[in-house]
């Protein structure tokens, strides 16, 4: 399983209909709108790093009123030998 948090930033105006859109999407786990630099932000879940680019890519970028999104992949903390962490 694939984890990734995506930044969104949206026409002004359009916040709570993109927001909806998003939240609709299949993959996306999570979606809230914040304040700051970005607009929107989601938790989007995939079986693979294809299948999680074509939710942003295919999904998320084209929606009308998305201007741009920044995508951060979330690490398999095991890798980093941090599995405590969580317990």
């Amino acid at each position: 399983m694939v984890n990734a948090i995506v930044l969104i930033n949206v026409e002004v105006g359009y916040e709570g209909e993109v927001l909806k859109a998003i939240r609709k999407v299949d993959g996306v786990k999570e979606a809230l709108a914040v304040y700051g630099n970005y607009d929107i932000v989601a938790k989007v879940e995939a079986e693979s790093i294809e299948k999680l680019n074509n939710i942003i890519t295919g999904k998320i970028r084209k929606m009308d009123n998305v201007k741009s999104t920044q995508t951060m992949i979330v690490i398999d903390e095991r890798s980093l030998g941090l599995e405590w962490i969580r317990t």
